[in-house]
């Protein structure tokens, strides 16, 4: 098994796990949960049934990146910035 690249992170606090996905300007937003962060990506659930392309924008606090989905199983999914 190879090491990771970036340490992972879980979020804190009451709210911190939230986020959205900005998937499109004519598109509604995707609420999902983040279950661990890290620089170079993250882990995150989606509880919609909603088809996500393979590359959006993750708005998690006042932080927001572009991601690119590396995996995909069930309700998570694994996302590059």
């Amino acid at each position: 098994m190879h090491p990771r690249r970036f340490a992972r992170v879980r979020p804190t606090g009451r709210n911190a796990d939230v986020a959205k996905l900005i998937v499109g300007p004519k598109v509604p937003v995707v609420d999902c949960k983040v279950v661990d962060y890290s620089p170079g990506g993250a882990c995150l659930e989606v509880w919609a049934q909603t088809k996500l392309p393979d590359r959006f924008e993750l708005l998690f606090g006042a932080t927001k990146k572009r991601c690119r989905v590396v995996w995909r199983t069930g309700r998570r999914l694994g996302v590059a910035f």
